[in-house]
Formats: structure tokens, C-alpha cells, sequence
């Protein structure tokens, strides 16, 4: 199989692709903005798990990025069986101090891209004929599908948080999307999934080192590598959605309900942790 996997130079992207190539033994097609890093990702992973790894780099903020990357694919004859849609990026700003440009990055690329890109893969994963011994593979113990896509949702998705408006409203598209789109994509033996997850134990979100530490023992936030071995094995179970963690499975339905002073309150000190 041939993996796709966006913003895989680092963090969690990086651990999708690790996991893929030494747990399911994936070739890989490794996508990034970060073009020394990704290179170097790249010929690592192939030497140290024997696999096929293709570096691509790219800026997926760019209104066209999605087609020239299935151009590209297509071109090169490239068949993807996997798509991870990971890339993202985080700020916690006042919207209305916030500059076009970004506004504009995290739109791109966390809606349009996200859509074309999910667009483009499975419509060529439901032409797709599997070979008789891919239709009699198992993976995690489920028959092998057409296709495989996982998209990168977070469980801001129900908050209504300030300072990270953008971020959030992106990533309810993404859930409300994902999901909808499982019910069109089963019947067609193409698997999307979902992942909700609550904090993940990464640089992206900028906290202190000492309350990532505290965050993770609280099982708020999760490592990475958890994180992505869970979220494959969903993927591969054709699972629809998931939100690691028992806390935050819990306080999911409430953060729906946040009162008011609550957020004000959240407004006035979460800037001062972080860096």
C-alpha cells in the first residue's frame, strides 16, 4: 500500500508515517512546506524500515495545491491507498488582530484543501478494483478496503473559544464533513475516519514544558505516538470518529454548554502560559 501523508516533516505527521512504514509496512509519499526536513524524513524512514518513500514538498495553504498534488500523483502513476490529511496550523490570536494572510493559511488549509484533496483520492479509490489477494488481506482484523482516508479534526471542534475562532470553526468543519461523508463512502467500500482529539503533547499549541508535563499525566493531552497508533487502527477498522481519552470523552458533550463567565475567564489567562 501507498500512504500519503500531508505536514509529515515533523510532530504528528512525522509519528503517522513512522507508524506507518514499521507497523503496516506502507510505502510512503511524504508531503511538506518543510523541504530539507522532509527530504531527510524521508530517506531515514526508507533506510531504517526497508520501504519506498517519495518526499514531495508543497504549500498546501495555496488555492491549487490540492490538484497539482493529484496531478502530480497521477502523472507519476502514483496510486494512493491511504490519505492522511494531518497539516495543520495553530495560532491563538484576537480576530480582528489577526492579519489577512493567516486568516487565509488556515482556511486553505484546513477546509479547502482538506475537501479537494478527500474530493480527488477517494473518487480514484472508488474506481479502484482490488487484486484478489489485496480483497482477501486483513488489516487490524478487518478485510482490506478500496481506500483509507483520515482526516485531523480536534475536539475545539465544540468550543466556542476566543482567540482561536478560526481554528476551531475549521476543525467543526472537519467533524461535521468527515462524518457525513462516511455514510457515502461505506457503501462503496472506501473508509474516512475522523480524529477529535483533546490537546496533543506537541509544540503546535505552545505551552510551557512543565504544564505539557502536567497535561499528559492528567491524560488531557495525549503523545503523539499514541495519539496516531490509535488513530490508524480506527482508520483501518473503518472506524467513523473517535476522541482519545476518557476526560475528554467526558467533557465533550459539556463544552457545548460553557457558560459565559467561564470563557471570559479562560479569555484572561490563557495567554499569560503560553511561550
Amino acid at each position: 500500500m501507498l500512504a500519503l501523508v500531508t505536514g509529515a516533516s515533523s510532530g504528528i505527521g512525522l509519528q503517522y508515517a513512522t507508524q506507518l512504514a514499521r507497523d503496516y509496512h506502507c510505502d510512503l509519499l511524504l508531503v511538506s512546506n518543510q523541504e530539507q526536513e522532509l527530504n531527510q524524513v524521508a530517506a531515514d524512514l526508507a533506510a531504517q524500515y526497508g520501504v519506498r518513500t517519495i518526499a514531495r514538498y508543497a504549500d498546501l495553504s495555496l488555492s491549487d495545491a490540492a490538484e497539482q498534488l493529484h496531478d502530480w500523483c497521477t502523472e507519476n502513476k502514483y496510486i494512493v491507498d491511504v490519505l492522511i490529511n494531518n497539516a495543520g496550523v495553530f495560532f491563538f490570536n484576537p480576530y480582528c488582530e489577526t492579519s489577512m494572510k493567516r486568516i487565509n493559511l488556515m482556511l486553505q488549509l484546513h477546509m479547502i484543501t482538506v475537501a479537494k484533496l478527500t474530493r480527488l483520492f477517494a473518487e480514484d479509490m472508488i474506481r479502484r478494483e482490488l487484486t484478489p489477494d489485496e480483497a482477501s488481506q486483513r488489516i487490524c482484523g478487518h478485510k482490506r478496503m478500496r481506500g483509507y482516508i483520515l482526516n485531523m479534526s480536534s475536539m475545539s471542534a465544540w468550543m466556542a473559544m476566543p482567540g482561536i475562532q478560526t481554528y476551531n470553526a475549521t476543525k467543526a468543519f472537519i467533524y461535521n464533513f468527515s462524518k457525513s461523508l462516511w455514510y457515502e463512502l461505506k457503501p462503496k467500500n472506501v473508509g474516512i475516519t475522523v480524529m477529535a482529539p483533546g490537546a496533543v503533547d506537541t509544540a503546535l499549541f505552545g505551552l510551557a514544558p512543565n504544564l505539557r508535563k502536567l497535561a499528559v499525566n492528567l491524560t488531557v493531552s495525549i503523545p503523539p505516538e499514541k495519539l496516531v497508533k490509535r488513530a490508524l487502527r480506527d482508520m483501518f477498522r473503518n472506524k467513523k470518529a473517535d476522541t482519545p481519552g476518557f476526560l475528554n470523552w467526558l467533557a465533550t458533550p459539556l463544552l457545548k454548554h460553557t457558560p459565559d463567565w467561564l470563557v471570559f475567564l479562560a479569555i484572561k489567562y490563557v495567554g499569560k502560559y503560553q511561550k
